[in-house]
């Protein structure tokens, strides 16, 4: 159960690290985890909708980490699987075929998400 390890191990080591970062007091880092926070809150736009289109974001920038976060955001809030490569279509024709490889990576770990029923 790779898969399933890797989900964990994100987790556990982003809840580490933030209390590391929010542990060390500073006001801008606080405000600014504070603002990413809000950000995603139901307003105008649905919570679905901010983390898809967060999602698709993290794929066009290539950053795994926050490729990860999204995906189990939109897990948690009940995207299916069908939704899911509708997503990566719309990251791959923005941000083109440098966005592959972050797919496949993206469809590895939804697939841990699946396996392993995390919330």
């Amino acid at each position: 159960m790779e898969n399933t390890n890797e989900v964990k191990e994100f987790n556990e080591f982003r809840e580490k690290m933030n209390e590391k970062i929010l542990g060390s007091d500073n006001m801008v880092l606080k405000r600014l985890f504070n603002l990413d926070t809000n950000t995603y809150q139901d307003g105008a736009l649905p919570m679905v909708t901010k983390e898809m289109l967060g999602l698709v974001a993290s794929m066009v920038l290539r950053c795994d980490d926050c490729i990860k976060y999204h995906l189990g955001k939109c897990y948690e809030l009940k995207v299916t699987t069908e939704q899911m490569f509708e997503i990566f279509a719309v990251a791959n024709i923005v941000g083109g075929t440098i966005v592959i490889p972050h797919t496949r990576r993206a469809v590895s770990y939804w697939e841990a998400l699946q396996e392993n029923g995390e919330k």
